[in-house]
């Protein structure tokens, strides 16, 4: 069994809940965790703990707050108004789960799926997307990192070129494969608007819905978009539904184009902006 999962965010309980109900193994099933491990949530590193116990068996997707750990935990980035990654932060051990965060993917092909955390930008195949996922995980896991952290952040490069080099090219994968919802016809994304996809103002669509997109006879599954909610289509996986928000916590088995949605309540919720 593949079992694909949505951003837990530090929902350690919820995700024991949701691994039991699949009665989830293993030996002999494999875990697909789209992003977002940690953070909002009272026990991110109980979900570290929890998915490092499956070794090879589970596949772990970094998110925006994933790296934002990351980042902070090399004094690049500070700690924000709601976070939650003080047991990371302060375990005696967290030199060790901060190296094992850094090996996770930016994308997996799964099950005939592929897994990202965001989005995918409307002009690469699902090779091309694998490929870019590859050349900045690489960076990820080596010395440049620390050098790379304080330059992550921002909104520039927006639009995909192939002769984007350095620092742009891994920034602007990086936002594609963790931040992206909306975006333009010609693949410009946009990181203003977090809403649903119904509130895209003209000229903006949500990602998989570009005209012409080079990946549209790809199985893709993702997380991050809350507001979205679950959405199963034909070769769609949409499965962020807010569990630390007081949504639940959703997973999908899959094999092929065969789809359970299997989902748990979440006991942790907080009210959002807290």
């Amino acid at each position: 069994m593949h079992l694909f999962i949505g951003d837990v965010q530090g929902c350690d309980e919820a995700l024991g809940r949701l691994l039991a109900e699949a009665g989830a193994s293993p030996s002999r099933d494999r875990l697909v965790l789209l992003g977002d491990l940690v953070n909002r949530g009272p026990q991110s590193l109980a979900v570290l703990k929890r998915v490092a116990a499956w070794g090879d068996a589970a596949v772990r997707l970094l998110g925006n707050h994933d790296l934002h750990l990351l980042a902070v935990a090399h004094g690049a980035r500070g700690l924000q108004r709601g976070d939650t990654l003080a047991d990371i932060l302060e375990a005696p051990d967290a030199a060790h789960w901060i190296d094992w965060l850094r090996h996770g993917r930016l994308a997996a092909q799964e099950a005939g799926w592929l897994c990202v955390h965001a989005g995918l930008l409307p002009g690469w195949t699902t090779g091309r997307a694998l490929e870019l996922a590859a050349q900045v995980e690489a960076m990820l896991r080596s010395s440049a990192l620390p050098g790379f952290l304080p330059r992550m952040y921002g909104n520039t490069p927006a639009r995909w070129d192939d002769a984007l080099a350095g620092d742009d090219r891994h920034r602007l994968v990086i936002n594609a494969f963790t931040r992206l919802r909306f975006c333009t016809a010609d693949g410009t994304m946009d990181f203003k608007l977090k809403e649903g996809a119904g509130a895209a103002p003209p000229g903006l669509m949500p990602w998989f819905e570009v005209p012409g997109r080079a990946s549209a006879g790809e199985r893709i599954a993702f997380g991050h978009w809350s507001t979205l909610g679950l959405r199963v289509q034909p070769r769609l996986l949409a499965l962020d539904t807010g569990c630390v928000w007081g949504g639940a916590l959703s997973a999908a088995r899959v094999d092929g184009d065969a789809v359970e949605i299997l989902q748990v309540p979440c006991a942790q919720a907080r009210q959002p902006g807290t």
